[in-house]
């Protein structure tokens, strides 16, 4: 990317000319300007002074407007700017985006062991990955969330050898954290509190200590330490530990208060102080960044990026994050879960799931459910109806206003637990049953005088009889409502009901944030094993070795209204599995810089690439080296060409095998092949797509894998949708 070092003369003269004040109506924008002109961080500092003395007409409104210089990984800054100011220095040809500051929210013991990775693995499973990646040994992950709580034990630094040399990070302080806070485990920090709302920072800790507790589930869920005999008041016994235990942790705190909500400003500025620190990897479980310039500075660099998928889930088109550049994680269920006995009065026993623990008791209370003639709630169980995605803070409000004893919660799934966690406080059982339990609670109270109901305390069941994994309810979908053609989510992982560090206990949380760090933790463990590799081969990795069936070869399915198969909108290439991953025979590999022309024709402005070239390049995306296929305009026939490079033995043959989407006909061609000894390690193939039917409608799902006979199978997802414009055709609008 060529920058022109200086403003002309005659814009420099107008600008000066009609200085712009800032005022009330100023609000933060985020300036990009590009790759870095010079290597001196100062220096790039003092362009951005520069540029914006030019705005005001005056370098001291300049310097009291910039909030963060972005300085390391590439170059821009995050200013208060009126409107007029903003419009102005869109104008100036170093500029290359100004847009307003936006705000994003923030999106274990069994986990890891359901995926395959134990941390005392048999003596015949020494090749696992766990054992290559030495636990993450010296991996730096660079955690972006709302803080950490440094005395947990999950980041004890006992037994750590010297921080890396290559590491190049501070230990930021502030109340309630100080220099020795930061350990051989936790080897950096840094927090930004610019640009949040002032309401966020109300009780908060202006330092990098986690108030909210979400950074640190997440950072513990990444790389926490071996940690026995915890669990939840008794639920979910055992050993907490992260996926990549060995491996240093860099925080990053931007975001804020019980809300835990962040600004994009701030995001930008923390990646790119992560990019001179020397992070390895770069996690982020938040709703947003996933597209930023700045992330893709970062894969730039070197460095694989992973984004929360987004808890807006089961209703398509919801996926956040869908840069191509970074991985996309949905969320999945595990083999655990806490049934709860519900007697009733009539000795019939019906099973939910809650956080109901030991600690409470409980006898048969009145029961009822909400209804147009329910008005009395006090000292009785309460029945309520709610969506995908729990109320439960009307249903604590029902608790707490009107007395009532307990309340059952049904709704499509029984899965997000955490929200319970408030019940046990108020010493009042909630627990989650589907609509077929609710339905035989609501007649077993209508045909009864006085009906009641007890319920005994949870109790903690892992093992096969738990249909595992599923797509969780909550986890956002494709297709991405902006880019179609760019398939997301790209992979699901752990994110029900994670048991992680919080403060100095462990708790369950939910979201899309809890599976993005199993992924951030398997990306660390490739890259110890595969130091060599690109983000692009190591998100490949990880795609094409998916799996799309549970433990008994059941296709895996996606928890939904109704519940239904899981396709790649759904999760993408499959559900992560670890130990493939590692050893994934061929890899789809793309130079981070094609991403330069999606970035510029999308979230910066076309000063690089002129309005019709966008147009043809944003149609084309499917053209990409992605592990993946999208067609979402499939008019007649549409090749798309892949190249492959081979990281398994050099002497190998692979076939290819297509699972056809209906209404498509796939021809791969070649269809085999061959890598040989002293030969190149790269092949590149065509597959072309033929509408069969015509008929407008939605999308079918198909794969294209390629087998060598032995261990590897590497699958790549696709997904495809007819378009007729002719208006003949029959249109399918279901």
């Amino acid at each position: 990317m060529h920058l022109k070092p200086a403003l002309c003369s005659a814009t420099l003269l107008l600008v000066l000319l009609l200085p712009l004040s800032a005022n009330a109506s100023s609000k933060l924008y985020v300036v990009y300007m590009g790759e870095k002109q010079h290597d001196d961080p100062s220096v790039v500092t003092a362009s951005h002074h520069d540029v914006l003395t030019s705005v005001f007409g005056s370098k001291n409104e300049a310097l009291k407007s910039i909030v963060y210089s972005y300085r390391h990984g590439f170059s821009g800054f995050a200013a208060m700017l009126t409107e007029s100011q903003a419009e102005v220095l869109a104008k100036f040809p170093q500029v290359l985006s100004v847009k307003p500051n936006t705000y994003h929210k923030i999106q274990t013991t069994r986990s890891w062991d359901f995926l395959g990775l134990n941390y005392y693995q048999p003596p015949y499973r020494s090749s696992g990955i766990l054992q290559k990646a030495k636990y993450g040994e010296d991996v730096i992950i660079g955690v972006i969330d709302s803080g950490i709580w440094p005395e947990s034990r999950s980041f004890d630094d006992s037994g750590y050898g010297r921080v890396p040399a290559r590491w190049k990070g501070t230990c930021e302080t502030g109340p309630g954290f100080n220099a020795t806070n930061c350990n051989r485990k936790i080897i950096g920090t840094r927090w930004y509190s610019k640009g949040i709302d002032p309401e966020n920072l109300k009780g908060e800790y202006m330092s990098p200590r986690d108030l909210n507790g979400h950074g640190t589930h997440v950072a513990s869920t990444i790389a926490g330490n071996h940690v026995g005999n915890v669990s939840y008041e008794g639920l979910g016994f055992g050993a907490a530990r992260g996926g990549a235990p060995r491996a240093r942790l860099a925080i990053y705190k931007v975001a804020w208060g019980l809300r835990v909500e962040t600004g994009e400003a701030a995001i930008v500025k923390a990646i790119d102080d992560a990019i001179r620190d020397g992070v390895d990897v770069l996690s982020l479980s938040l709703s947003g960044g996933g597209e930023s310039f700045a992330s893709l500075h970062a894969v730039l660099g070197g460095i694989p990026v992973v984004f929360a998928g987004g808890n807006q889930g089961p209703a398509p088109q919801t996926v956040a994050n869908v840069g191509p550049w970074v991985t996309t994680v949905a969320a999945s269920t595990i083999d655990r879960s806490f049934p709860t006995v519900l007697s009733l009065g009539n000795k019939e026993k019906l099973v939910g799931q809650s956080l109901y623990s030991v600690n409470i008791t409980s006898d048969f209370e009145e029961l009822t459910f909400i209804s147009d003639a329910t008005t009395n709630f006090t000292g009785k169980i309460v029945l309520v109806y709610t969506t995908p995605q729990p109320a439960f803070a009307d249903a604590l409000s029902l608790i707490r206003d009107s007395g009532a004893k307990g309340i059952v919660i049904a709704q499509h799934t029984t899965n997000l637990l955490d929200g319970l966690a408030t019940c046990n406080d108020l010493k009042v059982p909630c627990v989650l049953v589907d609509f077929e339990v609710a339905r035989r609670i609501v007649s077993y109270c209508t045909n009864t005088r006085k009906p009641v109901m007890k319920v005994s305390p949870a109790v903690t069941f892992v093992g096969d009889e738990v249909p595992s994994p599923r797509v969780a309810a909550f986890s956002s979908r494709g297709p991405s409502a902006t880019f179609p053609a760019l398939l997301k989510p790209d992979v699901a992982a752990p994110g029900a009901s994670i048991l992680a560090a919080k403060g100095d206990s462990y708790v369950f949380l939910s979201g899309t944030s809890m599976a993005c760090p199993h992924v951030s933790a398997i990306t660390a463990l490739l890259k110890a094993v595969h130091p060599d590799w690109s983000p692009a081969m190591i998100k490949s990795a990880i795609i094409t070795t998916s799996s799309v069936t549970d433990r008994f070869g059941a296709p895996i399915e996606a928890e939904a209204t109704p519940r239904k198969l899981a396709d790649p909108f759904d999760f993408g290439g499959g559900h992560i599995d670890p130990d493939r991953a590692v050893d994934p025979g061929l890899v789809y590999d793309i130079d981070a810089k094609e991403f330069s022309k999606f970035s510029n024709c999308t979230y910066v402005n076309t000063k690089e690439m002129s309005f019709d070239d966008c147009g043809k390049y944003m149609g084309q995306l499917y053209q990409l080296n992605l592990p993946s296929i999208a067609l979402p305009e499939l008019k007649g026939s549409i090749t798309v060409q892949r190249s492959v490079t081979n990281v398994g033995p050099k002497e190998a043959t692979y076939r290819a095998v297509v699972e056809a989407p209906t209404g498509v006909a796939v021809c791969v061609e070649p269809s085999v092949i061959t890598f040989t000894q002293g030969g190149g390690r790269h092949a590149t193939f065509k597959v072309t797509f033929t509408a069969k039917r015509r008929v407008q409608g939605g999308y079918t799902f198909g794969s294209l894998t390629w087998l060598d006979g032995n261990a590897h199978s590497v699958r790549i997802p696709i997904a495809t949708r007819i378009v007729i414009q002719d208006m003949m055709a029959v249109a399918d609008v279901s």
